[in-house]
């Protein structure tokens, strides 16, 4: 009598197309479910063939899940409420201080978010940091790092702040999620002071120092955007002055800063800013005139050849504040791009018809971001063959530009 059970590999390979809630339910099954979906080979399956996605939402000190469906059609009624970790740490009292929440980056399933003061505070008031699965409600805490303090400021003890940015991403060669902080001292007199540059390893949860970097960031983007293997910001040389904007990334295989190359550009109007984002996962910069706005996407991550203008959005033609427009993501069919602007409102732009629809019922938020179905632990294991196998001359001259 032949068994109706299938041969493993093709059930490994069913049960990966299932979303999360599907297979933790199963898990509870069987000794022999659980053993398979617990497996780092069927959680990197699960991963490549995830077919979930959603914005997460933040708003306030609240974050909502908004599951997108096939036809990319979303309203309030999907928003489900996530019991994030800091959940219970955010009390009326609390609500009412300057401490706040902010997601870092998502990466895998994976968010990192942060709760403690706001980004120009002391330098050592804490600031605590998960990594977090929302699919799982599994999470991890980040020990709080405090900055060092030069002898310059040890003797000023009056406004004394600190500005820092983070990121989070992935290290394809060590199979390690990596969580970046820059810092800048201040004194009263509003001098920054050189960078501080710290690097956590979620395989060894620990930090290490990183040297500092010759750039300045232009303004408060918080999150480092994750393309590839690297974290990324809009920087320049130094403060003040006439130094262009450049797109900065660290790697983080390589662990050094790298300029990212511009597209060749032309334009007779030096009043523009730049912004960089990650769209369909590959790098974009939205580039700002007086009167448009360019969005370029980098097909072949590093090279400047490879830089292609998606679509540009004219004032006249749009009552919209084109300044604070950033993409998020394509469609399900690739025909449309979703956008937010003024920080606080979602939309769609039509590539074909240049057509613009706002997503209507969506509360203002302060953070958003999309992020996968996925299994992955916040703590993840390992995998040495991979680690061995990638470890060539040639697997590490493909992370160089």
């Amino acid at each position: 009598m032949a068994s109706d059970v299938p041969p493993p590999e093709l059930l490994e390979e069913i049960l990966s197309r299932l979303p999360v809630k599907s297979l933790l339910q199963f898990r509870s099954t069987s000794k022999s479910l659980k053993s398979i979906i617990d497996s780092h080979h069927f959680i990197n399956l699960h991963l490549k063939n995830s077919l979930s996605r959603s914005l997460i939402i933040q708003h306030k000190f609240d974050l909502y899940q908004l599951q997108i469906d096939d036809h990319d059609d979303f309203s309030k009624s999907m928003m489900i409420p996530l019991n994030h970790p800091f959940t219970t740490k955010i009390t009326p009292v609390t609500r009412n201080r300057t401490r706040t929440m902010a997601l870092i980056g998502s990466c895998n399933g994976l968010l990192a978010i942060s709760h403690g003061q706001l980004a120009f505070n002391h330098p050592n008031n804490p600031n605590e940091i998960t990594i977090w699965n929302p699919s799982t409600r599994k999470h991890r805490m980040i020990p709080f790092l405090p900055l060092p303090i030069p002898d310059i400021m040890e003797s000023d003890n009056i406004n004394r702040c600190c500005l820092c940015v983070h990121g989070f991403g992935f290290d394809p060669l060590t199979g390690d999620y990596k969580l970046l902080r820059i810092s800048w001292l201040a004194s009263p007199h509003n001098s920054f002071y050189d960078s501080h540059v710290r690097l956590f390893s979620s395989i060894t949860n620990s930090w290490k120092i990183i040297p500092s970097m010759p750039y300045s960031l232009i303004y408060a983007q918080f999150m480092g955007v994750f393309v590839e293997n690297s974290l990324h910001w809009i920087m320049t040389k130094k403060l003040g002055g006439l130094h262009p904007s450049l797109i900065v990334a660290f790697n983080l295989t390589l662990e050094i800063f790298n300029v990212v190359p511009l597209p060749d550009v032309h334009n007779s109007n030096e009043s523009f800013e730049i912004d960089v984002d990650v769209l369909g996962g590959c790098l974009c910069m939205t580039y700002y005139e007086t009167t448009k706005v360019d969005v370029w996407v980098m097909k072949e991550y590093g090279s400047r050849d490879s830089w292609c203008k998606l679509f540009t959005m004219v004032k006249s033609c749009y009552d919209l504040p084109l300044k604070s427009l950033r993409p998020l993501g394509y469609s399900s069919d690739g025909k449309k791009v979703l956008l937010r602007v003024d920080a606080e409102k979602l939309f769609w732009y039509d590539l074909k018809s240049a057509q613009v629809s706002y997503v209507e019922g969506i509360p203002d938020f302060h953070g958003v971001m999309f992020c996968v179905g996925s299994l992955v632990p916040p703590s993840f294991p390992v995998d040495n063959s991979k680690k061995k196998e990638n470890r060539t001359s040639k697997s590490m001259r493909r992370y160089l530009f």
